[in-house]
């Protein structure tokens, strides 16, 4: 695969107590990478096991390692990544996650030796703690304006998550990093105003893969930040929408309401959950929860009608099992 040897890459990884588990296989990934034009800083938030020692054994001198003083919130780690980030493009790899040996070339053959696209976005396959495929999504998107990158991923034709995005170093610098109130939606804030002000180059192959780790299951106050993360990111893409800018505020209101009827349907506790159920409600008054209620318990009905007919399917009607 041909590369420009103008452009330089960082790939960020922030890290606190992994070395036991996931860093050592997202630092492999980074370093597997094909594209020569490399550098990876790790910025250690203040671990209590030995990742400063993980990190020695890789001996590489695209690794440039930095140890906090004392652990500091998630976000400024992320930002601290950023900052001594000397590459035209960012890539914020999270400890857990990980990036297939051809990402970074791809998306930099993509880029053309052009320095000043503000976001590069693959596809992203989601995977379990074992590195088992869950699910994966292609990037469907093809050089659609800022209004319709938006109205894409409320469609699901993009999947946003870190591990798939290349960010404009500079661009996200001057930006101030990444921010959102409750840096939730921190990520996506950045995204949406670099597409914005820079524009974005689509990649559809899948070249990322992001590590879920079962269910959140927070209770009302979690719930309550993320619909502030949520309003906040819709503003930001309103404010930055051009013609389909009422579009986009009505499609948003809608897949925000549903994303987090979502999250709130995880709540253990009926009382907390209808608490979120209806804060999300009045928030974005879109979907009825009831309705949303309805609708999710009728299509796992129908998938366990599914799955019962095709498991007596199996069996001929004189040995089918009894139920019980």
């Amino acid at each position: 695969m041909v590369e420009d040897n103008s452009l330089r890459v960082t790939i960020g990884i922030p890290t606190y107590n992994r070395a036991d588990s996931y860093l050592k296989n997202a630092l492999q990934s980074a370093l597997a990478q094909k594209y020569e034009h490399l550098e990876i800083v790790v910025s250690d938030n203040c671990s209590k096991d030995h990742t400063k020692a993980l990190i020695h054994t890789m001996d590489d001198g695209r690794i440039r390692y930095f140890r906090q003083q004392r652990n500091i919130p998630a976000n400024d780690n992320f930002n601290f990544c950023l900052e001594q980030a000397r590459g035209d493009y960012f890539l914020l790899l999270h400890d857990d996650d990980l990036i297939d040996p051809d990402f970074v070339a791809t998306c930099m053959q993509a880029a053309d030796g052009n320095p000043n696209i503000g976001v590069i976005c693959t596809g992203t396959r989601m995977i379990d703690g074992k590195g088992n495929v869950l699910l994966e999504n292609k990037n469907k998107l093809k050089e659609v304006s800022a209004d319709d990158f938006f109205l894409g991923w409320f469609n699901s034709n993009i999947a946003l998550y870190l591990c798939s995005t290349l960010y404009n170093t500079k661009a996200l610098k001057t930006l101030g990093g990444f921010y959102s109130p409750k840096d939730l939606f921190q990520d996506v804030v950045a995204t949406a105003q670099l597409v914005a002000s820079h524009g974005h180059l689509d990649i559809p192959e899948i070249k990322a893969s992001f590590r879920k780790h079962g269910e959140n299951r927070g209770g009302i106050a979690n719930m309550i930040e993320w619909c502030i993360d949520s309003r906040y990111l819709l503003d930001v893409m309103c404010r930055a929408a051009n013609e389909k800018k009422v579009q986009v505020h009505q499609d948003g209101l809608r897949y925000f309401c549903l994303k987090n009827y979502q999250k709130a349907s995880l709540i253990s506790n009926p009382f907390s959950r209808w608490r979120a159920y209806y804060f999300t409600y009045k928030q974005f008054e879109r979907c009825c929860p009831l309705y949303y209620v309805i609708k999710k318990y009728e299509i796992r009905l129908i998938k366990n009608l599914i799955k019962k007919y095709l498991f007596l399917s199996r069996y001929p009607k004189s040995i089918r099992p009894t139920e019980k």
